[in-house]
């Protein structure tokens, strides 16, 4: 099972758990004029919920809430494990996966992965779709990334075999971040990511960064171990070289 559908999985029966801890019933809201009028619907019966009952109203609309989440996350898991069941591997993939006669010849062209981060890579995953008018670089991988510092990073880790995805969810305590690029080691499979700062030279972004990156080590994910940093100004933006350092430094 590839470790998204875990994810789901692991999602899915922690909402079901949480769900049985909710009172019996729906919640049901109709419109009366300008205002709404809450309803309790349990064992075939409606029943009226007065306004001094409000706490019950948020409890009930809670539960809805959860049960449409629950449904989402397994509708999108049941879509995952279908497109898992019926994918057919490319010849491609099978050269530099299943193929040993080819492998040592192509080593030196490209950095052969396991099956596991290949379907990894390749997998559904939740992204960051906020201000997607933002993302204008389309890169060799298919990416559309914000900036051009993104790109060069994009396409070296593309030109490395080095899997990773773009703007990756990964839940913190009760937050959702999107780092930059997710990476899984070509190796090891251990996981980085990578934090593009590129507006250094505005006082107020580079002040958002430094909280960043502090959030980020209260959660155990070190810069310089397992977080990647590059930093940018209009003066001094991001070079191919460095990109292709840090690489080397850590995944060759």
């Amino acid at each position: 099972m590839c470790s998204e559908s875990q994810r789901l999985e692991r999602k899915i029966k922690s909402l079901e758990m949480r769900l049985k801890e909710f009172p019996e019933g729906k919640l049901i809201c109709k419109r009366n004029k300008k205002r709404y009028k809450w309803y309790h619907t349990k064992d075939g019966n409606q029943i009226y919920i007065p306004k001094k009952n409000r706490t019950l109203a948020e409890t009930l609309a809670a539960k809805k809430y959860l049960q449409h989440l629950h449904d989402d996350l397994l509708h999108e898991k049941n879509a995952i494990d279908f497109y898992l069941r019926h994918h057919k591997q490319g010849n491609a993939e099978k050269m530099l996966t299943e193929m040993p006669e080819y492998q040592e010849l192509l080593s030196p062209y490209f950095k052969v992965l396991s099956q596991e981060l290949w379907e990894w890579q390749k997998s559904p995953y939740d992204y960051n779709m906020k201000y997607p008018e933002q993302r204008k670089y389309k890169t060799a991988t298919g990416n559309v990334v914000r900036s051009k510092s993104e790109v060069l990073i994009d396409m070296a880790l593309y030109i490395h075999n080095i899997p990773f995805r773009y703007e990756c969810a990964l839940e913190l305590g009760d937050l959702t971040l999107y780092p930059d690029f997710t990476i899984r080691h070509p190796k090891t499979g251990e996981v980085y990511y990578w934090e593009h700062f590129g507006k250094m030279d505005d006082d107020k972004y580079a002040k958002n960064t430094g909280s960043k990156l502090q959030f980020y080590i209260a959660h155990g994910i070190t810069p310089g171990i397992q977080l990647i940093t590059t930093y940018e100004t209009k003066e001094k933006p991001l070079s191919s070289e460095t990109v292709e350092n840090i690489i080397k430094e850590y995944f060759i």
